[in-house]
């Protein structure tokens, strides 16, 4: 596999497309992207310029911007898409404009390309229906910002080809990913379920009464986020005693919030205009000036964390084992 040769299409160049967009021209690809929207040629290749900058600043890439800009090509034009071998669509979640825009990018790209949604919400077996060619449809779910996190689901509809994600989860490795091959589409994927279980609790704790906002994600940060760049919840479990966890569940679980309905603090938030940080107004309120700096903080903690993440990947242990038994045999011999 080689990125150089392997020509993707992007489309839609929102927040996220354009993070896309930067990871993928990165790894070397040449990109073609397009704006479904006129209004996203005003800010794209501003923005897409400053990712690649931050990123060579912080040391992630070897070249300046205009190393990497060559291979891109920003246009309304669906043409552009016909030497495509991957095209990952990136609109908003909206079934009817997803499948507008899968009819313009059929038209383009060759029966055998693939084609790929950033949905983070609607299933892929229910997207795969509007394209003609089913089993060359997956998910790709990427998280904000695509170039630094490592994190990617290849999610499978009912009637992906295996193969073609199995192709993903392999090409996505260049793309510096630790993914995740969801084998069986479900609603949410993998990291959505989780995230939103721990979402409702966080909710149902504050608008019950037993802890604010503040402490709320103050325990996330110093505990969950204290260990997660380094393990997940399963290794975690085996770290600090299975047993214990079992002995806690036969009492806690019970008690958790299993609402269905959509919590009235994040709906309160919302019916009044709440953005967060784009219009600071969210469930924190904001100074002026304080979201931007918000925004600026939390990029540079991406570059620190993609540091500390790298320096601890999810085979670090077998690495070290194999380093160890290379010693061991050294010292023997």
């Amino acid at each position: 596999m080689n990125p150089n040769e392997i020509p993707v299409g992007i489309v839609g160049l929102g927040l996220m497309g354009c993070s896309i967009v930067t990871c993928l021209l990165i790894a070397g690809h040449p990109v073609a992207a397009i704006a479904p929207i006129p209004a996203d040629l005003d800010h794209a290749e501003r923005r897409i310029r400053e990712h690649l900058q931050n990123a060579w600043q912080n040391g992630i890439i070897d070249n300046e911007p205009e190393f990497y800009l060559r291979k891109l090509i920003i246009t309304e034009d669906y043409s552009v898409l016909h030497p495509c071998k991957l095209v990952n669509e990136c609109t908003i979640e909206n079934i009817d404009i997803k499948h507008a825009v899968y009819q313009k990018i059929e038209k383009e790209i060759a029966p055998d390309a693939l084609l790929t949604s950033n949905t983070s919400a609607i299933p892929i077996s229910q997207l795969q229906k509007l394209t003609q060619h089913p089993s060359r449809f997956l998910g790709l779910h990427w998280t904000e910002p695509a170039h630094t996190t490592r994190f990617l689901e290849i999610i499978c509809g009912d009637e992906t080809d295996i193969q073609n994600g199995e192709y993903l989860y392999e090409l996505s490795h260049l793309w510096g990913k630790e993914p995740i091959l969801v084998r069986k589409d479900i609603a949410g994927f993998i990291t959505n379920r989780l995230m939103y279980a721990m979402y409702r609790e966080a909710i149902s704790l504050v608008e019950n009464g037993y802890a604010t906002i503040e402490d709320v994600d103050r325990s996330c940060r110093n505990n969950a986020g204290y260990f997660m760049t380094l393990v997940g919840v399963f290794r975690w479990m085996d770290l600090t005693g299975v047993p214990a966890y079992h002995t806690v569940m036969k009492n806690l679980l019970p008690t958790l919030n299993n609402s269905t309905e959509v919590p009235e603090l994040i709906d309160k938030v919302v019916r009044e205009g709440g953005k967060g940080v784009l219009n600071s107004h969210g469930f924190y309120e904001y100074a002026p000036g304080e979201a931007e700096v918000w925004e600026e903080t939390f990029k540079e903690f991406t570059y620190d964390i993609r540091e500390l993440a790298l320096k601890y990947p999810g085979d670090i242990v077998k690495r070290r084992l194999a380093e160890k038994k290379n010693q061991e045999s050294a010292e023997k011999s």
